[in-house]
């Protein structure tokens, strides 16, 4: 049988990498052991390749280096854990619904601090400001992803990424083990409820540490981006009393089956198939969560506690959209701010590397049978619809 993950060994192999071997508390055991148990599970039952195990457990190991590594980095520089994070701003939303554009035209404010792609993956020792985008660990990336686009340039279809763009909470919440981004690792029923479940505090209080570490030498006001801030925002504000939060709405359908495609895509990596009925089944419900969620926050801490923006908008006309939204947090609007969004726009095309293309039906789903999912949330918002 095919060698399964042991989660003890996991953190041996981690602690030998780094050299580290001590943690700022273990919190990330809980989700760690439930994630391998699934995993395993997954494995017995001959779900998963050699190629996708390594690349898995390669990822157990990579979060839990970083964790060692940011630890030992604020052990180093304790006073680093009583500068604050004020008014961050926190992008979310049902997944696939522009949440990645926003963040982009958002970061392109040169007032503005995001968490770039390269400093979440090597964030020991944070860059200055001076040097977010001109460190040597930025330009390696920059390099291989450079090869990456050359060699697969359908990959740009579909997530808007690159190093030195902002990149989401996903990340360094995995250094806790508790994000939706673990679940979109295989079939996962086990750890899917953990996460829509879980007590998020140890997480956020995470989510601290490391922004406090990025910090350092690059301050500035955060802007954070993360679809699944959705389903915990009741921790997210115990964390971040003052936070700001933005809520992207596009099509539900559309994103639906968007989503579908791109976890079809770690199916392909770490399965070598794709299971459309588990996306059918999983995505869709995960999807109509979102949404119910921040409304559920909404009736409870009020409507204008979330600012609204439409991907129509965003699309149709972007810099008014962006003018009225940092109208509607408080910003100022400055040349600065409308040159770097102007500048990334002109410069990231609509569709630049292509259309990403999907439809319900590769899994299973036609709209009739998503209707009453998306029931409450298309009666309360006025949401453009795309097909």
């Amino acid at each position: 049988m095919t060698q399964q993950l042991v989660a003890d060994a996991l953190v041996e192999q981690a602690m030998q990498e780094t050299g580290l071997d001590e943690f700022d508390a273990d919190t990330w055991r809980e989700g760690l052991e439930v994630f391998v148990k699934d995993f395993n599970n997954g494995i017995a039952k001959g779900l998963y390749n050699d190629a996708g195990i390594e690349r898995v457990a390669g990822d157990c190991r990579h979060y839990l280096g970083n964790r060692l590594r940011v630890t030992n980095y604020l052990k180093h520089e304790p006073g680093l854990l009583d500068r604050p994070i004020e008014r961050p701003v926190f992008v979310m939303g049902i997944p696939r619904t522009g949440t990645t554009l926003l963040s982009n035209l958002l970061a392109a404010d040169p007032a503005r601090r995001s968490p770039l792609e390269w400093e979440i993956e090597e964030p020991v020792p944070p860059a200055t400001t001076e040097t977010l985008k001109t460190d040597t660990r930025c330009l390696a990336r920059l390099e291989r992803e450079r090869q990456m686009l050359e060699a697969h340039p359908e990959m740009g279809k579909i997530y808007r990424s690159s190093a030195v763009y902002p990149h989401e909470c996903v990340w360094y919440l995995a250094h806790d083990f508790k994000t939706l981004m673990i679940e979109s690792k295989g079939v996962l029923p086990e750890y899917r409820e953990f996460i829509f479940s879980a007590d998020m505090t140890s997480a956020y209080a995470y989510h601290r540490k490391f922004l406090q570490a990025l910090q350092h030498h690059a301050p500035g006001v955060w802007n954070l981006k993360m679809p699944s801030h959705a389903l915990h925002l009741e921790y997210l504000i115990k964390e971040y009393p003052d936070a700001r939060l933005i809520w992207t709405h596009r099509d539900p359908y559309t994103a639906t089956g968007s989503f579908c495609s791109i976890i079809s895509l770690s199916h392909q990596m770490l399965m070598g198939r794709i299971d459309a009925e588990w996306l059918g089944e999983n995505y869709p419900w995960q999807a109509q969560v979102h949404a119910d969620r921040i409304m559920d926050f909404r009736d409870k801490c009020g409507e204008d506690r979330v600012i609204d923006v439409h991907y129509a908008d965003m699309t149709n006309d972007p810099m008014a959209t962006m003018k009225k939204l940092y109208a509607d947090l408080g910003d100022d609007w400055t040349p600065e701010a409308e040159a770097g969004i102007q500048a990334w726009l002109d410069d990231n095309p609509q569709n630049k590397f292509g259309k990403h293309e999907y439809k319900l039906a590769q899994y299973g789903l036609t709209k009739e049978q998503l209707d009453p999912m998306f029931e409450r949330y298309l009666s309360r918002y006025d949401v453009a619809r795309e097909g």
